[in-house]
């Protein structure tokens, strides 16, 4: 599945640990797979879900997000 020239399939190949989707509006959403972030991990800048309008700031997020749940 292609949106705005990305392949959702190769983002979801590289976060596996997210479910992710874009909408018919071009907005490129994810959340966590089989994961409920407790107050604590959102008090420390988890979130359960990631959106944007841009695939690069889309990945950027998706980055930003898995490296400080590795570091938590």
């Amino acid at each position: 599945m292609s949106a705005r020239g990305y392949d959702l399939d190769i983002l979801r190949a590289a976060f596996p640990a997210w479910s992710l989707f874009c909408s018919d509006a071009g907005v490129f959403y994810a959340t966590r797979r089989g994961v409920h972030l407790r107050d604590a991990d959102i008090d420390k800048g988890l979130w359960q879900t990631v959106s944007a309008d841009d695939a690069e700031v889309f990945v950027s997020l998706l980055r930003d997000q898995t490296q400080m749940a590795v570091r938590l």
